[in-house]
């Protein structure tokens, strides 16, 4: 049952790969002092480098990969 659960969330993760999702900034990532992570409006959860955001703020990030359960991804400036 865990296995299915792991592959069903790695597949609807595969599928954010690309697209730009405002963030809000919840914390440092656990597995590194240089990226934050935050969560998505739809509740899921993206690492990116830390660059000068901080715990709060909305960021912009464009998906680059994937693990299961987290989105990683590098910030993007908002162009108007």
């Amino acid at each position: 049952m865990v296995d299915l659960y792991r592959d069903h969330s790695l597949r609807s993760m595969q599928k954010e790969i690309g697209k730009t999702f405002k963030v809000l900034v919840e914390g440092v990532s656990k597995k590194s002092s240089d990226e934050l992570f935050g969560r998505t409006d739809q509740n899921k959860v993206v690492v990116f480098p830390k660059c000068n955001y901080k715990k709060g703020d909305y960021v912009s990030v464009k998906i680059q990969s994937c693990t299961s359960g987290t989105l990683l991804g590098q910030a993007v400036i908002n162009q108007k």
